[in-house]
């Protein structure tokens, strides 16, 4: 194997292994094991069990965030806006298991990675810039748009984990009840609600 194929294979294994087992469950010496190589050929190329995870992990955080802002844009309805984002977030569960454990579980204290309330608030604040956008338009206070934001993102993140497991109902059913609550509020529940993509 080339150089940057070892990599890609030592990242595939440990993405595998964190999913599996956490950080704290996951060793150098079952990664090594697991790829068919020794200790130091995984050394050689994340300096240790900190190293691989760091990478590990931002891959995974910059490919939630860039599906979640891809999928937005400041010219979308406001309802078709909580739509996608809901999507992409459950796409991502759906798609990348493995990658969504991996980010909702805790990183180690020393970790100079991110965290999954980081990405969160990554997202939060591309999500509050739209907002604060239609806000504006509406005649609503644009300096509410971070309150808004921070709720609607926490209200699809916790969502996505409690689904990760129960994965029950389908996708669009809990993307529909999501951003039924989010557009109707508890007083305007529709009866059943459905994605309208």
């Amino acid at each position: 194997m080339t150089g940057t194929q070892r990599r890609r294979q030592l990242l595939d294994v440990a993405r595998a292994l964190f999913a599996e087992k956490g950080f704290d469950g996951a060793s150098v010496e079952e990664i090594a094991h697991r790829a068919g190589v020794s200790k130091p050929v995984v050394y050689e190329h994340f300096g240790g069990k900190e190293g691989i995870y760091a990478v590990v992990v931002d891959r995974e955080m910059d490919q939630l965030l860039s599906a979640i802002t891809e999928s937005l844009s400041e010219d979308m309805h406001p309802r078709t806006l909580l739509e996608h984002a809901a999507m992409a977030l459950l796409d991502y569960v759906d798609t990348s298991t493995d990658g969504f454990r991996i980010l909702v579980r805790d990183s180690p204290v020393a970790s100079s990675t991110g965290t999954f309330s980081s990405l969160l608030s990554d997202i939060a604040s591309h999500v509050e810039h739209i907002l604060g956008v239609h806000f504006s338009r509406r005649g609503y206070d644009a300096k509410l748009a971070g309150l808004y934001a921070q709720a609607l993102v926490g209200m699809v993140a916790l969502t996505g984990q409690w689904w990760l497991d129960v994965r029950k109902p389908r996708k669009t059913d809990v993307a529909a009840h999501l951003v039924n609550l989010a557009w109707n509020g508890l007083s305007h529940l529709e009866h059943k609600p459905k994605v309208r993509r």
